[in-house]
């Protein structure tokens, strides 16, 4: 394990890093934020549960952001961004080792109860398969283990998009019938796969992320709609409808889509800064 797995604020080199210090501190303010939270009574009447909810939320924030990181690195000048994807991962993974504590927790600490909960509750049992795979992830993620593993740990380490998956059927099938944050993430997801079909076939940057938004915008109204008319039988024109209704909030399907399309103009500027030199 080198210097730079220890001190998350420094590059391979050991020198200090901005952008690894401020990756640093972005994954670790919402568990402090947590934490005090939780400390100060501020959590609500089932401080536990909503601590769960909010490190289940965080671990998938955390493994969007892993995977959006490869085809970030075509926007020019953010090709440095792959310096923080291993802790982006291991923070995913430090989140839901969090969010599985806190369900014990929430069982009052017992071990059997917990493991008959987690046996017997379809949803809790991908969780935790998710949660079992990324701690796969995350022991193999350090130098040694790379150069020992050699192949091996790409194979592996494709498991990340399936794992993701898993976490967010977990959250759809936790949530219920609110599902506009499982929808959202879920259409992010569904955007980042699709930019990675799209680099294979060597699109152009800017024209692949467009193409992802509107997948990905276009995936979150559709599961949506097909998750809420499976659980509470709303149609799902009219939850298509309400997508289309800009009179009270921005609906999910149109916040994925602007998510993935926000690279476009960073590099759309910088065509027109290489033709005007």
């Amino acid at each position: 394990m080198t210097y730079a797995d220890l001190a998350p604020w420094a590059d391979r080199a050991g020198r200090f890093s901005p952008l690894r210090a401020a990756a640093f501190l972005g994954v670790l303010a919402p568990g402090l934020y947590a934490v005090w939270s939780f400390a100060s009574g501020r959590m609500g009447p089932e401080p536990a549960k909503a601590a769960t909810h909010f490190s289940g939320e965080w671990t998938l924030y955390l493994s969007l952001a892993a995977l959006a990181v490869t085809p970030l690195r075509r926007v020019p000048g953010w090709a440095r961004l792959v310096t923080v994807r291993r802790m982006l991962g291991l923070a995913a993974f430090g989140y839901v080792a969090a969010h599985l504590a806190l369900f014990v927790l929430d069982q009052n600490g017992d071990l059997l109860k917990v493991a008959v909960e987690i046996a017997s509750r379809i949803y809790l049992t991908i969780g935790f398969v998710a949660l079992f795979g990324l701690a796969a992830l995350a022991l193999t993620s350090f130098d040694r283990a790379i150069r020992r593993m050699g192949r091996t740990w790409r194979r592996l380490h494709a498991l990340a998009y399936p794992l993701t998956a898993l976490g967010l059927l977990h959250y759809f099938m936790q949530a219920g019938a609110d599902v506009a944050e499982p929808a959202l993430l879920a259409g992010i997801f569904c955007g980042l796969m699709a930019l990675r079909a799209l680099a294979v076939r060597r699109r152009p940057p800017a024209l692949a992320f467009a193409g992802a938004a509107a997948f990905g915008g276009v995936a979150a109204a559709g599961l949506e709609a097909l998750w809420l008319g499976a659980v509470t039988g709303v149609p799902a024109g009219l939850v298509l409808a309400a997508d289309l209704d800009f009179s009270e909030a921005i609906r999910p399907p149109w916040i994925a889509a602007a998510i993935l399309a926000a690279p476009i103009l960073p590099l759309l500027a910088a065509r027109l800064v290489r033709r005007a030199s």
